[in-house]
């Protein structure tokens, strides 16, 4: 791994968020790809899907909605410790979601004046499931949880056909992921066509599919590649998104008393990913830093995935940044805003209450990121390429939305009418003003007897 050296340096706000070690992004020519893909769908629904799946997944799907009958199929040929890990991931989460449904409140502010927020579950949501170089079952989970504890009236799943499955339906272990948490509606369509289909809808062009494949959503959430990526930023504002996802990382905040075995470990464990993984450490011992560099010249070759793994540590998202101090490894991290964020220091605690920008805090070395990838019950789908300055992981708030409930009565209203009118004037919007003064007084628009008015009727 590439070393970027900060010991010595003071650096500003803006030099520190520039040295931090980002993957190139050619986002250009991924929208220039996506685009008509999103068009096509649009016009010609189904039969735009199976065509892109033929050209992109490399099958062309019998059944682009997976037939009801194929979850129980799958849930009972799931291997009994797959199940059982699912399902206690999945009673984790729930454990986990249940705490996270915002309460409603109201405020009084004076007699007869109340201010209310609702909290209301956004209707539909279209829930992205990734394939490429792995499976993830357990995105199925972290979509759906949250989803369900929102209390969302209408879940679609897509993810794509697995190559080699005959009928083009998806992965199996991820069917009967479906079926544990009983959600139904599953489509064998990957990528931007995925997006495409949620945001716009898609009619059936054969007779299984009737008039209508899929409805449209409201919200589409769930990680992807580029091309998915791209294809939510393009439909965002039609419909709702999550956030435009980019490759997964590591931040790795360490200090002399951190194993550096476990940190090469963690490290390559990111990695494996995808070439354009991110893993980064933060330390202030350079014989760490050296004991690190020694762990992976023997870990990487002998793990599974070793070509990838070693593209993407030495690739420019990937670095050992060095610093003259713990102050400093916090304050980079911070800069990099890491969609996971490992603390192995002698004090975690104290680190972690100093962590301003991270997706998920992993505390001490018994807590890998792996663990919140599976089982926590914190949730994986988390804000990647330093965004995590600004926004938060996918929850039980991302099926929600805040909606004020304004409840006044006459008395209430009387109170503020007077002043209302002053502040809409002022704002050359006498119309409203006039709105507000038209429940109290004869003829707000007489504007000669309006101050009588306003007396007459106790606004003043």
């Amino acid at each position: 791994m590439r070393i970027i050296d900060l010991r010595g340096r003071k650096l500003s706000r803006a030099e520190l968020l520039a040295a931090m070690p980002r993957a190139a992004m050619g986002t250009s020519e991924a929208t220039d790809l996506v685009r008509p893909i999103l068009e096509d769908v649009k016009e010609r629904g189904a039969a735009s899907l199976r065509d892109f799946e033929e050209k992109f997944d490399h099958v062309r799907p019998t059944h682009l909605r997976v037939p009801v009958e194929e979850f129980d199929k799958a849930l009972a040929a799931l291997d009994p410790e797959v199940r059982s890990a699912i399902e206690e991931s999945v009673r984790r989460a729930r454990a986990v979601a249940a705490n996270q449904v915002p309460k409603d409140f109201h405020t009084d502010l004076a007699p007869g004046a109340r201010v209310a927020e609702r909290w209301i579950p956004i209707q539909r949501v279209g829930l992205y499931v990734p394939g490429g170089k792995a499976v993830y079952p357990s995105s199925v989970i972290m979509n759906v949880v949250p989803a369900q504890a929102a209390g969302v009236e209408s879940l679609a799943i897509a993810t794509p056909p697995a190559r080699d499955d005959a009928e083009g339906l998806p992965n199996r272990t991820i069917l009967a992921t479906c079926a544990i948490l009983g959600v139904h509606e599953v489509y064998a369509v990957g990528g931007a066509q995925a997006i495409a289909m949620f945001a716009y809808g898609a009619k059936g062009s054969e007779p299984q599919d009737g008039d209508v494949l899929c409805d449209p959503v409201d919200k589409i959430t769930g990680p992807g590649n580029i091309f998915v990526a791209t294809a939510k930023s393009l439909v965002s504002g039609f419909v709702g998104i999550d956030a435009v996802a980019g490759p997964t990382e590591i931040g790795i905040i360490a200090d002399s008393t951190a194993d550096p075995s476990l940190v090469a470990a963690d490290l390559i464990g990111q990695a494996e990913h995808d070439e354009l993984a991110g893993s980064v450490l933060f330390t202030d011992s350079e014989e760490i830093a050296d004991k690190v560099q020694e762990s992976l010249a023997y870990r990487v070759p002998r793990t599974e995935h070793a070509e990838r793994v070693h593209t993407s540590l030495s690739g420019r998202q990937s670095a050992i940044v060095l610093t003259d101090g713990l102050d400093q490894s916090i304050d980079a991290a911070n800069a990099y805003a890491a969609e996971h964020l490992e603390i192995q220091t002698a004090d975690a605690d104290a680190v972690v209450k100093r962590i301003k920008n991270a997706g998920a805090i992993f505390r001490g070395p018994y807590s890998p990121v792996p663990l919140g990838d599976y089982m926590s019950g914190s949730n994986h789908v988390l804000p990647t390429g330093g965004t995590a300055r600004f926004a938060a992981g996918l929850g039980v708030h991302t099926f929600m939305k805040p909606v004020e409930v304004i409840e006044y009565d006459e008395e209430g209203l009387k109170a503020l009418a007077a002043r209302i009118n002053a502040f809409a004037v002022s704002e050359d919007l006498p119309a409203h003003g006039e709105c507000v003064l038209s429940r109290f007084v004869r003829d707000p628009y007489d504007k000669s007897t309006l101050r009588e008015q306003e007396k007459e009727a106790g606004l003043l």
